[in-house]
C-alpha cells in the first residue's frame, strides 16, 4: 500500500529553488569578473596541469570584454544570495529542522557506508532518516561555504572599509583566493548533486518540489468490520497493551475464531 508523508516544509523548498538561480547568477557574474584578471593555475614540478580557464571555454561562453556587466550583477544578486541564506538559516534554527542536518558524531564513519551503498559496492540497508550521514555533511558544509563566500565577497568587495575582514582571511589576495576556491566547490557540489538526485529517482525530486514523497508500506486486510468494531478493535489492542489493566488477561486471550477466513473479530468481554 502507498501513502504520501510530508518530507521538506514550504520554506525549505522555496529558499532551495530560490538560491539555485541567485547562485548561478553569482557563479556567471563572477566569471566576468575572473575573466579580467585570471591568474590561478595547478603547478606541479614547475609544469602547468590546469589553468583556470581555458580561452575556448570563455570564448564560448562569451565572457571576454565584459567586466562592468559582470560587477553590475554580482553586486546586486549577492544581496539576494545574502537574505535568502539568512532566512533560511533563521528558518532552520527556528524551526528546529537544524536536528537532522547536523552531522552526528558516527556520521564520518556512516558517510562511508553511504558512499559505498550508492557505488553499488555495499547492500548493507541504510537508515532511514531524512538525511543520511553523508548528506548531513554535505548539506551542513554547503551552509559554512555559503557564510565563507559572503565574508570573503565582503573582504574583496570593500578591503579598505572592511580592512578587519581582509585581514582576517589573510589578506586580500588570499581572501580572492578563498572566494574561488568556494565557487569551485559549488560547482563539484552541483554535478555531484545532480548525480545523486537522478539516482535517487523521481519520488525524490518531486518531493522537493511539492514537499511530499510517496512510500510503501505493508498492507493489511481486515474484513467484516464496520466502523464500530474497528474503534473496539483499537481500544482491546491498547488495553492487551496495559499489565496494570485488570482485564488484561482476558483481552490478551487469543481465539482460534478471530482469524477464520483471515476475519478479525474485536474482543466483546474485555470490558469495554
Amino acid at each position: 500500500m502507498k501513502i504520501i508523508r510530508e518530507k521538506h516544509s514550504f520554506v525549505m523548498r522555496w529558499t532551495h529553488w530560490v538560491n539555485f538561480p541567485i547562485l548561478g547568477i553569482m557563479i556567471w557574474s563572477g566569471l566576468l569578473i575572473y575573466w579580467a584578471n585570471d591568474e590561478y593555475e595547478i603547478r606541479i614540478a614547475g609544469h602547468q596541469i590546469i589553468h583556470f580557464f581555458p580561452d575556448w571555454l570563455y570564448n564560448a561562453l562569451h565572457i571576454p570584454s565584459r567586466l562592468s556587466e559582470g560587477m553590475a550583477f554580482h553586486y546586486l544578486f549577492m544581496w539576494f544570495f545574502t537574505l535568502n541564506g539568512v532566512f533560511y538559516v533563521f528558518y532552520t534554527i527556528a524551526s528546529g529542522s537544524w536536528k537532522t542536518l547536523m552531522p552526528k558524531r558516527n556520521s564520518l564513519s556512516e558517510a562511508w557506508k553511504v558512499i559505498l551503498h550508492d557505488l553499488h559496492l555495499s547492500n548493507e540497508p541504510l537508515p532511514a532518516d531524512k538525511y543520511n550521514a553523508a548528506q548531513r555533511i554535505v548539506y551542513s558544509g554547503i551552509i559554512v561555504m555559503g557564510i565563507l563566500s559572503v565574508l570573503t565577497g565582503l573582504a574583496i568587495y570593500k578591503p579598505v572599509q572592511l580592512n578587519g575582514l581582509v585581514w582576517a582571511f589573510g589578506g586580500y589576495h588570499l581572501a580572492r583566493i578563498w572566494h574561488f576556491a568556494l565557487t569551485i566547490g559549488y560547482l563539484l557540489f552541483f554535478i555531484v548533486h545532480i548525480v545523486q538526485v537522478t539516482i535517487a529517482g523521481f519520488n525524490n525530486f518531486r518531493s522537493v518540489i511539492a514537499g511530499f514523497e510517496v512510500v510503501e508500506i505493508p498492507e493489511v486486510k481486515f474484513t467484516n468490520l464496520d466502523e464500530e468494531s474497528v474503534r473496539r478493535l483499537s481500544s482491546d489492542q491498547e488495553l492487551s497493551h496495559d499489565p496494570g489493566n485488570s482485564n488484561f488477561s482476558k483481552a490478551n486471550r487469543h481465539d482460534p475464531e478471530n482469524h477464520k477466513n483471515g476475519t478479525i473479530t474485536p474482543l466483546t468481554d474485555a470490558g469495554i
